[in-house]
């Protein structure tokens, strides 16, 4: 699709788009850069890059496509910076996860730039953590304005198809209001749930009680906390009108906890909104049918079960190991159809395992 990309910011999204595009030869060739010399060699030892540039140059000029995968804090300072060597004809887009500031300083400085934000992040950073799967099957939200080329527009979509992805068509404004809700405000949360405990004077025993619940909803607060610091605050007023109305529903919760009929009706409506979610149809990923296997920890149990399962012709689609204390020792099988799932089961549970 492209005779040469740019790839500015060699993290996990950068990475994982450069590793996209050669693995599915969308570019004669991917050159990335970044102000880390080791980050650079890692792209290029992973195979993200054909080749690496330590120094913003000429080169610039020569691209068909570039795409700024710096922090959201730092986009538009390395856009003034790519602007002063960049040629009219490069399209431009980027992967940040604020969009109405981005797109308001970056439009001026790079006449064909469409701002970008792949819906496929990690609490795991870096390019060493990138592959191109994490592109797969997900929402990549472009925020085209006003000075938006059509044709500039379509051809983003070509290749965020091309990625496997999903191109949705947001305007920047909304785009930071949404995002606020279901990502921001969840990250500030988990910060907050975190310093609960860690101010506690009890903390050792709160930190050995915390429970799977506990670490799923302050998994987050794993990721990087420079890059999520610039996040929130680019995104900071949309957040603060989503943390006053976050503070409104608590208020209400706390008022009613002495009328437990009308905190019972509240909490089946956030479960049937919850158990509602459309998890497969937002991940665009198609319906999957899972076994949860109890394991004994012990060498060769993995090679048992999946030795099992091939030689009765049953294919797995998917597989995880639940290593968090609910689960136990045990392991998700993801199975395409309902009959294989059981026919999964009838092979483990003859050899003895016990599943659900």
């Amino acid at each position: 699709m492209f005779a040469r990309v740019g790839i500015f910011g060699t993290g996990l999204l950068g990475g994982s788009v450069g590793l996209g595009l050669r693995e599915r030869f969308l570019a004669e060739e991917v050159v990335a850069y970044d102000p880390d010399p080791t980050a650079l060699e890692a792209a290029l030892a992973l195979g993200a890059a054909d080749r690496i540039e330590t120094r913003l140059g000429p080169w610039i000029a020569e691209l068909d496509l570039g795409v700024l995968a710096a922090p959201v804090g730092a986009l538009e300072a390395l856009g003034r910076e790519v602007a002063r060597h960049a040629a009219p004809t490069t399209l431009w887009t980027d992967v940040g996860s604020v969009k109405a500031p981005v797109v308001a300083a970056l439009e001026p400085l790079l006449p064909r730039f469409v701002g970008g934000h792949p819906m496929a992040g990690s609490e795991r950073a870096g390019v060493e953590n990138a592959h191109a799967g994490l592109l797969q099957n997900a929402a990549w939200i472009l925020t085209p304005s006003r000075r938006t080329a059509a044709e500039d527009l379509k051809q983003l979509e070509r290749l965020v198809e091309a990625l496997g992805a999903y191109p949705l068509l947001v305007a920047p404004e909304l785009h930071d209001r949404l995002v606020a809700r279901v990502s921001h405000l969840p990250y500030l949360l988990a910060v907050a749930l975190n310093r609960i405990v860690d101010a506690d004077p009890n903390r050792e025993t709160l930190m050995f009680l915390a429970a799977g619940g506990f670490r799923d909803l302050t998994r987050v607060a794993s990721g990087s906390p420079r890059m999520s610091r610039d996040m929130v605050v680019a995104n900071r007023a949309a957040l603060r009108e989503a943390a006053r109305d976050l503070k409104a529903v608590l208020d209400e919760l706390v008022a009613v906890l002495d009328e437990p009929e009308r905190l019972l009706e509240l909490a089946q409506e956030a479960k049937r909104l919850r158990d509602g979610l459309p998890v497969v149809r937002r991940s665009l990923l198609p319906v999957q049918h899972d076994l949860v296997v109890a394991v004994p920890d012990r060498p060769g149990e993995l090679a048992r079960i999946t030795s099992a399962l091939g030689e009765a012709g049953v294919n797995i689609k998917d597989i995880e190991v639940l290593n968090v204390r609910d689960e136990g020792g045990a392991i998700r099988l993801g199975f395409v159809s309902a009959e294989e799932k059981q026919a999964g089961r009838r092979v483990l549970e003859s050899i003895g395992y016990r599943t659900r």
